[in-house]
């Protein structure tokens, strides 16, 4: 009887790295090695020069006298992008789970808009949705530190979410039974047609924004205004004060070594500490830390 074969990683869905991938996948997703940088920073310069195309494109006096030059130049950063984009899937292990994840969708909906145009062209300005692209920055610039504070205001505002959607189901309430009263008072006669259109008056008044185009006309109605007026300062400061009790609570909780855009090839997180042996979110090894050329760069 044959001897079973132990699983390989194809097995689970995906090829190891190794060679050109490896190198590609370094490149590509992490930005501590001097080709890394390299490559973040040539590709926020094409995003950025690419969006000032796009809008100079818009202006039509410039769009006819250099229309069809702006048409070649998109052209050439949509197939750049592509290429891109399509490197990405080449050296990850699960190219489908990089597609389907955050940064997946936002550098494949960055090249649609150019190909949709063709059979749809007022979908041509949608091509500065590439603007999304530039959340990489924060991987490029001195990055342990940025991606350090993304991190903690990520699980700052997570933490929040409960305590904010409770707060906001409260603040809805409200509005709803001072738009209802404020109906009552005022009526259709001075503007307030409908309770849907007096909890609209009511959102305008407590967020402060104040359109003016309901105003009260009784005194009990405008007493109820400068109610409302005040208690929106006091709404305002809620959100701010759970979320910046929540980012001092991480401070202090915060790890004193900063992470690194080390990614996991199995699950493509990333900001795992240096001396990290294993994905802290799926828990697959972790290749050795390349960072010589960051270094040497750095000195």
């Amino acid at each position: 009887m044959a001897k079973p074969t132990p699983p390989t990683l194809e097995d689970f869905g995906g090829k190891p790295l190794a060679g050109w991938r490896l190198r590609l996948y370094t490149i590509i997703f992490e930005a501590d090695t001097r080709a890394g940088r390299l490559f973040d920073k040539a590709l926020i310069a094409l995003i950025l020069v690419s969006i000032a195309v796009v809008m100079a494109d818009s202006v039509q006096s410039v769009h006819v006298a250099h229309g069809k030059l702006f048409s070649v130049v998109e052209w050439i950063f949509t197939l750049l992008f592509t290429a891109e984009y399509l490197a990405r899937l080449a050296c990850v292990r699960k190219p489908l789970q990089y597609a389907t994840s955050f940064f997946g969708i936002i550098d494949l909906v960055a090249v649609l808009p150019t190909y949709l145009a063709l059979f749809f062209p007022e979908l041509h300005a949608l091509i500065d949705v590439r603007v999304l692209r530039l959340l990489r920055v924060f991987r490029i610039f001195k990055l342990a530190a940025y991606v350090a504070e993304y991190q903690s205001l990520g699980r700052a505002l997570a933490a929040s979410g409960r305590k904010i959607l409770v707060f906001l189901s409260a603040v809805v309430m409200m509005v709803l039974v001072m738009g209802t009263v404020m109906y009552v008072v005022e009526g259709p006669s001075n503007g307030f047609t409908s309770i849907p259109t007096s909890v609209y008056w009511a959102i305008s008044t407590v967020t402060t924004v104040g359109f003016g185009d309901i105003t009260p006309k009784t005194d009990l109605g405008r007493l109820i205004s400068s109610f409302m007026m005040l208690l929106g300062w006091g709404i305002l400061a809620v959100p701010t004060g759970i979320v910046t009790a929540e980012m001092a609570a991480e401070r202090r909780l915060q790890h004193l070594a900063l992470p690194t855009t080390r990614s996991c090839h199995e699950c493509l997180t990333e900001g795992h500490l240096p001396e990290a042996d294993f994905c802290f979110h799926c828990g697959a090894r972790l290749p050795p830390y390349q960072h010589q050329d960051a270094k040497a760069e750095a000195s």
